[in-house]
């Protein structure tokens, strides 16, 4: 009743934050499932955009998934989910032991791996096209350097691009060949844009992996370095449709609705005949999949992108005489343009002093390093529910990945409450 829910209300619940920690498939089914559906409702509702290379992976995932489901496999799944826990346990200690807190302490001991390549760069300016060049990059700690060449790489370089808390944007096409990153890094009067280009899957997953990595401040030392280059590569290989046309069942023997998997969009682009068609096609690349890993490569799909995990709001910033734009994702706010949706401004949450607000004027203001100060008022949602969020993120970014760390609540209510 404080909520203002009624007796035989219908509620939708969904995971406010989009920091999730253990996804383990061995013991963690149900939240999987969960979070499958938030994404795939995400999806359909058009939540978060995506390529139609893109929509095809989550549509055949979807129709794999309704498949399995209907089959006997599913069955089989929930006796195998009740494994004994002294085994996940120790399977989780295995773990920890091969790649968690150890390659903490050889960070320290040990040279960092560093990348070595020629790469294309763009810079967009106005009126310009879209020409790349070519350099010789390096890529060692959180920084990106590029040279006129290889035999230039032991001088100065063109420049050096700190990685650190920049956005980091897959521009890939696997069909058309093209494997793009594109950098925002945030400069004192807004974003710095800098798109490379990298030759084949392998360069790509690799350098987007170390670009990932240095966005959060981690080297290619990080234990999670190689399993994001195998996560980028088994992405690019669900995109990568190189099946016979043989090999596709015949799409009007098949019992398929294709509407149901993907959004309205794509639903008016295409007949169904052909729609049926594409999916199938995309389908050869996950037919092997077991149930939950295909849930978890749906979600690990939904993470990679662009717009993953980021929530807006109209706002009006203190001074501004129109009204911005505010994304909140879990380690930073962003200015955006409403008019254009270029953003404007990052802000890290790492670099935050202290915020507050002001309850009367319903303002939110917020202190970070160097003396940068920022204040708005929400416009599209009560400023408590903006509070929630950055409270909620800066709470959840204490966490460590310890599954034994038992959570400190008062310090969550404290930091989310808001007390007017």
């Amino acid at each position: 009743m404080e909520q203002s829910v009624q007796e035989d209300d219908q509620l939708l619940l969904r995971f406010k934050y989009y920091t999730f920690f253990d996804l383990n498939p061995k013991y963690d089914a149900v939240r999987i499932n969960q979070l499958y559906e938030q994404a795939r409702w995400a999806i359909l509702l058009e939540e978060i955009d995506c390529t139609e290379e893109e929509m095809l992976i989550f549509a055949a995932l979807q129709y794999h998934l309704s498949k399995l489901s209907l089959s006997s496999e599913a069955q089989d799944f929930t006796h195998e989910s009740e494994v004994d826990e002294v085994e996940a346990a120790l399977s989780n200690l295995e773990v920890t032991l091969e790649g968690g807190k150890m390659d903490n302490i050889l960070e320290d001991i040990t040279d960092i791996p560093k990348l070595a390549d020629n790469l294309r760069l763009f810079r967009p300016k106005k009126l310009t096209l879209k020409a790349f060049k070519q350099y010789w990059f390096v890529f060692k700690d959180t920084s990106v350097s590029y040279f006129k060449n290889k035999e230039a790489g032991h001088g100065e370089p063109i420049e050096k691009l700190n990685l650190k808390g920049c956005e980091v944007v897959p521009d890939v096409n696997v069909a058309g060949r093209k494997f793009g990153i594109k950098l925002l890094i945030p400069v004192a009067d807004g974003m710095n844009e800098v798109y490379l280009r990298c030759d084949n899957e392998n360069q790509y997953a690799c350098w987007m992996a170390a670009c990932v990595l240095a966005a959060k401040g981690r080297t290619m030392a990080d234990s999670s370095y190689q399993p994001e280059v195998h996560k980028i590569l088994s992405f690019l290989k669900m995109k990568n449709r190189t099946t016979s046309p043989q090999a596709v069942s015949d799409p009007e023997s098949m019992d398929m609705k294709p509407e149901r998997f993907v959004s309205p969009r794509y639903a008016k682009k295409y007949k169904s005949k052909q729609l049926a068609a594409r999916i199938l096609e995309a389908h050869q690349n996950v037919a092997q999949m077991p149930l939950v890993e295909a849930k978890l490569r749906f979600i690990q799909a939904w993470q990679s992108l662009p717009e993953f995990g980021l929530t807006y709001y109209i706002v009006r910033f203190k001074g501004s005489k129109k009204d911005d734009l505010l994304g909140i994702s879990y380690n930073r706010l962003i200015r955006i343009d409403a008019a254009t949706g270029d953003p404007i401004t990052t802000w890290r949450f790492s670099s935050m002093k202290q915020w507050n607000v002001n309850w009367e004027i319903r303002q939110v203001a917020i202190e970070f390093d160097q003396n940068v100060s920022i204040a708005f008022t929400c416009l599209s949602a009560d400023c408590k529910i903006v509070h929630e969020y950055i409270g909620g993120y800066i709470f959840l970014s204490t966490r460590s990945k310890d599954q034994n760390e038992t959570l400190d609540e008062d310090l969550f209510h404290k930091l989310t409450g808001g007390r007017e």
